[in-house]
């Protein structure tokens, strides 16, 4: 974990050196929050040297994953445009290929903007987040069956009962290797994690020390996904905007090594707590 501004500090990193960039920058929100945010209109001109940083050190198949939420206009009920706009400078002019567009969906999301949505009763929850796979060429490394979910209890009939071989409305051809067991489902592009952590290690932890938490943390279980998907065990997974470190915290479980940066020390600090063996 390194103290610093990511974009200069990642110049010290070796070309095509990262295997997996997974990160969840200040989104450009209308209300200023207490980590940083940087307003709509600028907030492409400030991520492009992040990500011409991200894109250089990215390995020929290696995968950068963004989390990233949208926010409302400021004075209507109407959405900005500005993580488009992101993700279009991003692929238009940096290079990056759009692998794949996934949706963290947090259940747990709370019914914001107030106004819109609980006062005037206008607009419905918002309770998605977009997460870019981006990636150096067409083909990043991936597999899909590290990720594998457990089969429904249809499914599993299926599989003990047998399926007919017939063509479905759709015009699939649907046959007997349908009912053969794969381990598991594959997993949808919606990533459905509950961000309310109220009792995690990390939270006790904190309170333990005396230490507030990270104001804006996404689960663990965001970055495991991905790590698990798109990097193998020995790695390297990179965190540019680290915050409190869950992203190096889960890579080492996994066997992965891992670099975050972090601008503000009292976050830096701590990240400490999600590393017991630091006490």
């Amino acid at each position: 974990m390194y103290l610093g501004d990511s974009a200069e500090l990642m110049k010290q990193l070796p070309t095509e050196s990262v295997n997996l960039a997974v990160t969840s920058p200040p989104y450009a929100l209308h209300f200023k929050k207490e980590y940083g945010n940087v307003n709509k209109a600028a907030y492409v001109d400030w991520f492009r040297p992040f990500a011409e940083q991200i894109h250089r050190v990215l390995a020929p198949d290696g995968s950068f994953v963004l989390n990233i939420g949208g926010s409302y206009n400021a004075g209507t009920p109407t959405r900005s445009l500005y993580h488009y706009r992101l993700l279009i400078m991003l692929c238009d002019e940096l290079g990056f290929h759009l692998a794949q567009e996934c949706f963290w969906y947090n259940p747990a999301k709370l019914p914001t903007p107030a106004e819109w949505v609980n006062v005037r009763r206008m607009r419905i929850k918002d309770s998605v987040e977009h997460c870019w796979w981006l990636s150096k060429s067409p083909f990043p490394k991936a597999n899909n069956r590290n990720v594998l979910t457990e089969y429904s209890a249809d499914m599993r009939r299926l599989i003990e009962r047998g399926y007919r071989a017939k063509s479905r409305p759709s015009g699939h051809k649907i046959t007997s290797k349908f009912q053969v067991d794969q381990g598991g489902s594959i997993p949808s592009n919606l990533i459905e994690r509950g961000n309310n952590e109220s009792n995690s290690e990390y939270i006790r932890r904190c309170a333990a020390a005396g230490q507030k938490v990270h104001p804006a943390r996404f689960p663990a279980a965001l970055p495991e996904f991905f790590v698990n998907l798109l990097t193998d065990p020995g790695d390297l997974v990179l965190d540019p905007f680290a915050g409190s470190n869950t992203t190096g915290a889960v890579a080492e479980s996994l066997g992965r090594r891992w670099i975050g940066f972090e601008f503000e020390s009292r976050y830096v600090e701590n990240s400490k707590l999600r590393f017991p063996a630091l006490d």
